[in-house]
C-alpha cells in the first residue's frame, strides 16, 4: 500500500499540544467552579478523543468532525475552551470516570450498562451498525461473519455479541486505520466498527472499493449489532450532572434548528437514518423519565 493511501484511510488529526503522560492530569480532586462544573482545568473542557475523522479531530484550537463541531458550539455557548486530548478508545471512559477527562465523544453509542457510570447527553445522532467489507465480497448478517476472519476495535460495547457468531475469528486493534490497513491487505474479511468513520473512509477512498452495509438482522440476542435507530451521545464523569443538563439545553437548540443534519453532511451523514430515532425508546424509564421523546430532525 502507498503512503498516499495509509494517509487517506482515516485522516488522522496532528496532535501535538500535550505529551501523553499528560494526559493523566494532576491527581488533586477536581471540585466545582462557581458555574457548578467540575472540570479537570478551570473555564476549559478537557475533551478524551480518539482523533479519528468524523469523530472528534483538533486543528488549529478549533474541533473538526461531526462531534467535534457540536463540542465546539457547546464550549462555545458555555464560555469554555476546548482543551483535547488524544488517547486509544480502549482508555477513555476510565479517564472519564476518573476525572482525568471531562466529556467522551466522537460515535459514543449509548447502553444501559454506561449510564451507571458516566452521565450520558441526550443524542447528537442515530445509527445503525453493520458490515465493512469488499464490495465484491457482500456481507449483510450476522451468519456472513460465521468462521469469518473479522476485525474490530479494544474496548467496543457489542464485541461480547461478537464472539457469540459461530467460529468467528477475531482480531482486536486500538484504531480504525489499523483494522481497515489488514482488511485492505487480506489480512481480515471484514471489520466491525463505528459507521460514521467507516462511511467517511469509504467517502474518502472510493477506489478501495469497499462497502458498509447495515446488519439486515433484528435479532433479540444481538441488541448492540442489530439494534436499529440507536444513540450516539457524549459522556461525562457521573459527578458532573450540572454540566450534563447544560450541554444538553445547548443539543435541544441544534436538534431543533437541524443544525444536526447540516453539520452532517460535511461528513456524509444524509439521509434520516442518522438524525431519526428508532421506534424503540431505550432509554425511557432508564436515564430518562418514562415520557421522554427522543429528538430527531427530518
Amino acid at each position: 500500500m502507498t503512503n498516499s493511501s495509509r494517509r487517506g484511510l482515516l485522516i488522522l488529526a496532528a496532535i501535538a499540544t500535550t505529551s501523553v503522560s499528560s494526559l493523566f492530569l494532576s491527581a488533586s480532586p477536581v471540585v466545582a467552579g462557581a458555574d457548578g462544573y467540575k472540570l479537570v482545568e478551570p473555564g476549559k473542557l478537557t475533551i478524551a478523543t480518539t482523533a479519528e475523522m468524523p469523530g472528534i479531530v483538533p486543528k488549529d484550537g478549533k474541533l473538526l468532525g461531526y462531534d467535534g463541531e457540536i463540542l465546539q458550539i457547546i464550549a462555545d455557548k458555555l464560555g469554555l475552551q476546548v482543551n483535547p486530548q488524544k488517547m486509544e478508545w480502549s482508555g477513555v471512559i476510565a479517564s472519564v470516570q476518573a476525572g482525568r477527562m471531562d466529556v467522551l465523544g466522537g460515535n459514543v453509542g449509548w447502553t444501559e450498562e454506561r449510564t451507571k457510570i458516566m452521565a450520558l447527553t441526550d443524542p447528537t445522532q442515530y445509527f445503525a451498525n453493520g458490515i465493512m467489507h469488499k464490495a465484491d465480497q457482500p456481507m449483510s448478517k450476522l451468519a456472513d461473519l460465521e468462521g469469518k476472519k473479522v476485525g474490530t476495535i479494544t474496548g467496543f460495547s457489542f464485541i461480547p455479541e461478537l464472539q457469540k457468531i459461530k467460529n468467528i475469528q477475531l482480531t482486536f486493534y486500538d484504531t480504525s486505520d489499523a483494522a481497515l490497513r489488514d482488511l485492505q491487505a487480506g489480512r481480515i474479511e471484514a471489520v466491525i466498527a463505528d459507521p460514521p468513520v467507516m462511511g467517511y473512509a469509504i467517502a474518502q477512498n472510493p477506489d478501495w472499493k469497499m462497502a458498509f452495509t447495515a446488519f439486515e438482522d433484528k435479532n433479540p440476542d444481538y441488541p448492540m449489532l442489530t439494534g436499529k435507530g440507536r444513540q450516539f451521545v457524549l459522556g461525562l464523569n457521573i459527578e458532573n450532572k450540572k454540566l450534563a443538563e447544560d450541554m444538553n439545553k445547548v443539543l435541544a437548540g441544534l436538534w431543533a434548528d437541524c443544525t444536526m443534519k447540516k453539520i452532517g453532511m460535511k461528513y456524509g451523514m444524509t439521509g434520516d437514518t442518522w438524525f431519526v430515532s428508532g421506534s424503540d425508546n431505550p432509554r425511557a424509564g432508564v436515564d430518562r423519565p418514562k415520557d421522554w421523546t427522543a429528538p430527531g430532525c427530518k
